[in-house]
């Protein structure tokens, strides 16, 4: 997927909900709706305090209840308005929902060997990852479309579905999504708007992203 309008310096802060209690069993949420710990709302509130600092233009985010409760600590400093969308919700794993780790690797260890190989697996019976992608990343780029230029959008969303969408923003085949690796709790990537289309900026950060001096520019 092409990258929008290109040489206008837009910002995506791609930013993963606050911990929930599944988290901490290391359960596999999916689009199971899961609400956040107190340590989670914690997480969000400090989140926020940072992210705020950026100014951002627009906050869009997954209606799942982990995803909105983050992102209505950051809409509450900011004033934004929240948009929430279905197509941000985390992947749906069928019968690896509610299960632990553990339980997944013993129940279905061939299908997760396979996953993480790279290779494109209905976990659970549910949704590929490039479906993941094909339903989210759109609505990504739709409000990143409607930025001024070098604005900030925060999205709100889930690990697996961040990770999915930066792989497709960034043109990468689907079998190295992997490589991107995991975001922590409340932490967050940047994708920045280049003459090339977007590129990665920060990846599972906790702190505010600073400018890159001597790149290439």
């Amino acid at each position: 997927m092409s990258a929008t309008r290109a040489g206008t310096g837009r910002r995506i802060v791609l930013w993963r909900h606050g911990q929930t209690s599944w988290n901490l069993e290391r359960r596999f949420q999916g689009s199971t709706d899961i609400e956040l710990t107190e340590t989670g709302v914690a997480q969000a509130r400090r989140a926020a305090r940072l992210l705020a600092a950026l100014k951002p233009d627009a906050i869009v985010a997954s209606d799942l209840k982990r995803a909105a409760a983050t992102a209505a600590e950051l809409a509450e400093l900011t004033g934004h308005d929240v948009a929430h969308d279905a197509a941000l919700r985390e992947t749906y794993a069928g019968e690896w929902q509610g299960l632990t780790h553990d339980e997944i690797v013993a129940r279905y260890g061939e299908q997760y060997a396979a996953w993480k190989r790279g290779e494109p697996v209905r976990r659970g019976g549910g949704e590929l990852e490039t479906e993941v992608a094909d339903r989210a990343a759109p609505v990504v780029l739709e409000h990143a479309d409607k930025l001024p230029e070098n604005g900030t959008l925060v999205v709100v969303s889930h690990g697996g579905t961040i990770r999915t969408t930066i792989g497709r923003l960034l043109g990468l085949e689907s079998r190295h999504w992997e490589s991107l690796g995991g975001l922590s709790n409340c932490c967050w990537s940047v994708l920045g708007e280049g003459a090339r289309g977007w590129r990665l900026m920060e990846h599972n950060a906790g702190t505010l992203p600073e400018p890159v001096l001597g790149d290439d520019d």
